[in-house]
């Protein structure tokens, strides 16, 4: 089919943004092993990311490397299917040493344990050199819990542990950072500065992010901030040091935020600059972004450990929470599943210079991925002039792909799409920007807004580099190596198996077009 329109190829289907349909007489599944389907009856479970075995999660924790493994903390809710999301979360563990297969260590943190109710976001952090007293070791966190949510309580606790972060015992029931009168004050991020021999905190103060001082991990000294207004209020604050390839070093300070008034992502914004301990300097005032889409909030940003524990500088590891505050109780998983919260897929974060000079962060699925491929489909270098619908099936699974042209106005792939064509997700290229569109597809916004999100693109390059992560509720599209990406939760009927590649006023080659699917 020759010269596609655009508003054609987008045409919502007739399930519009409802949500998606568990087939007549199908029983509800029983839950899985994080990233497990159910054992009967219709799933949505992810095939290849992680997900909550039962019940809630929301917010990720900054995972900590110990003895071999990541101890991955997330905040869990065990009331969340008799109450909702205002029943309270706790910290609950799961441990893994490729960050793709993940085992549930149940509860690390308990809620409702202490007169200051339930455990927020956070950080932990191993204190090998025992500053705070509990041994050397020991598992420190420190997290936002609010006593009073009529006031203004929100605080940060201190919470430790001896069991190399198993379980933990709270240090008292007085805030290591009390609340100077904020209403918004949570969400404390902790690293270990070696070079002046202290632990710094970054925590976020409304429009705000505090940085605090500590020898100990108990005492902490207010010493400055950094204001970004015009992106909403500022959670779960994010500080790290990162190196290109050719060994240039840079600080960056990331933010989840809501920009979508002002036409921006409600994601990770980011900053790059310079920090001297108090004091962080940013190249520019405008933050980038690291995911474009409408569902990578809460993310967290960790250390890349080879086996032996050496830290890459090069390299950071990310993770971020497949869903987003305007329609958190919106998944078919609740149904089929008894569950509602899924993970993006770790990504390696790795630091770039532009051709103009400006560093950015580029993102790319975890390496270990590739241990984890159970069928591969290659399906070379495939000429496309209008659409092409491909042999394949799959509820799950990634796309590679090199598109490239002389001359057309936009190019990419219809995933999850249906037999007869009239539903599906679509990511690619048009004129100056890259998107990814859900509205064809069931998907949880319910008012139209949040249908197609957008990065920039210089179709002067004449190609684009796709690699496409589907699963059976997510779709994550990195755009040209990662320099931009985009993250989307949508609910396809488990029968929309089909895939399509399609061009839009021209014709162009797929390069080099793989198929990949994961068995975890």
């Amino acid at each position: 089919m020759r010269d596609m329109s655009r508003r054609a190829l987008i045409r919502a289907g007739a399930v519009g943004a409802a949500l998606a349909a568990i087939p007549p007489g199908s029983a509800a599944a029983r839950p899985g092993k994080p990233g497990k389907p159910g054992k009967r009856g219709a799933s949505y479970r992810a095939e290849y990311h992680f997900s909550v075995p039962d019940q809630w999660k929301n917010d990720p924790q900054k995972p900590i490397w110990i003895d071999g493994e990541y101890h991955y903390y997330y905040l869990y809710n065990a009331d969340y299917l008799a109450g909702g999301t205002t029943t309270g979360t706790a910290w609950r563990l799961a441990t893994s040493t490729d960050l793709v297969s993940f085992k549930d260590r149940g509860i690390a943190i308990p809620k409702d344990t202490t007169p200051n109710g339930d455990v927020w976001s956070g950080s932990a952090v191993v204190d090998a050199d025992n500053t705070a007293g509990f041994g050397a070791g020991a598992v420190v966190v420190l997290a936002t819990m609010e006593p009073d949510q009529t006031a203004n309580t929100q605080a940060q606790y201190l919470w430790y542990s001896t069991d190399k972060g198993r379980t933990f015992k709270n240090h008292g029931t007085d805030p290591a950072v009390p609340n100077p009168g904020v209403k918004d004050f949570r969400d404390p991020k902790v690293i270990r500065d070696e070079e002046r021999g202290r632990w710094v905190m970054v925590l976020a103060e409304h429009t705000k992010i505090g940085f605090y001082h500590s020898a100990n991990l108990k005492d902490w000294t207010y010493v400055g901030g950094f204001v970004k207004e015009g992106i909403g209020v500022l959670e779960c604050p994010d500080l790290f040091r990162i190196t290109t390839a050719d060994g240039t070093a840079k600080w960056v300070l990331g933010v989840s935020a809501n920009g979508k008034a002002a036409g921006l992502p409600n994601t990770y914004a980011y900053w790059t600059g310079g920090f001297d301990g108090t004091t962080f300097t940013p190249d520019a005032p405008e933050p980038q972004w690291l995911d474009h889409g409408f569902d990578w909030y809460g993310a967290v940003t960790f250390e890349k450990h080879a086996a032996d524990g050496a830290v890459d500088p090069a390299v950071r590891y990310a993770i971020g929470w497949l869903n987003n505050w305007d329609y958190p109780n919106t998944t078919p998983t609740i149904d089929a599943d008894g569950f509602n919260g899924t993970d993006s897929i770790v990504r390696e974060i790795t630091l770039h210079r532009a051709a103009s000079g400006t560093h950015y962060l580029a993102s790319r699925p975890v390496q270990a991925l590739d241990q984890h491929v159970s069928r591969t489909v290659d399906l070379g270098d495939v000429s496309v002039d209008g659409q092409l619908v491909l042999d394949y099936t799959g509820t799950a699974y990634e796309l590679s792909t090199e598109i490239t042209w002389d001359r057309l106005t936009g190019a990419g792939v219809q995933l999850r799409r249906s037999a007869d064509g009239s539903r599906h997700i679509d990511a690619g290229v048009y004129g100056d920007y890259a998107f990814v569109n859900r509205r064809g597809a069931a998907n949880p916004d319910t008012s139209g807004k949040w249908q197609e999100s957008k990065s920039p693109f210089d179709a002067s390059a004449h190609k684009v580099r796709l690699r496409v992560l589907v699963d059976r509720t997510s779709v994550e599209v990195f755009f040209d190596d990662g320099r931009h990406t985009h993250s989307m939760e949508a609910f396809p009927y488990l029968t929309d198996t089909r895939l399509a590649l399609f061009t839009i006023e021209g014709k162009a080659v797929f390069r080099n077009t793989v198929i990949r699917e994961f068995t975890v």
